[in-house]
């Protein structure tokens, strides 16, 4: 059986990997973005059932991208867990009221996302 589509958006080829790496063993099938807008194109066009995004990012920074998933009609359902660098409490409390369904901070365990990701997708 397939698993649930996810798109990872983060402008670093790196974090880009180590983020999608571990989702690929567990079978999710992953779509890439590198900057705020692809994301944004990424989401419309696949339709993902989750997106990882970078907070700091070219052109749309994920908060910007967060709040445009979550407040358009056909975007809306999409989950979102954002993953970051920015460790403060306000960046965090920021992050939810963009929408954010988890908010995972740089450098993370994997065990983290994948918990993440299996408790937002119902898995």
């Amino acid at each position: 059986m397939s698993k649930a589509k996810i798109l990872v958006a983060d402008d670093s080829p790196t974090h880009l990997k180590l983020t999608s790496q571990p989702l690929i063993e567990q079978g999710y099938e992953i779509v890439t973005a590198s900057d705020g807008e692809e994301a944004i194109e990424k989401a419309e066009s696949e339709k993902p059932a989750l997106a990882v995004l970078d907070v700091v990012m070219p052109k749309l920074n994920g908060f910007k991208v967060c709040r445009k998933i979550k407040t358009s009609p056909e975007l809306k359902g999409i989950k979102v867990i954002l993953c970051t660098s920015k460790n403060q409490e306000s960046d965090k409390f920021w992050g939810e009221k963009q929408g954010a369904d988890a908010y995972v901070v740089k450098p993370f365990e994997e065990k983290e996302l994948l918990d993440n990701v299996a408790r937002l997708l119902g898995g």
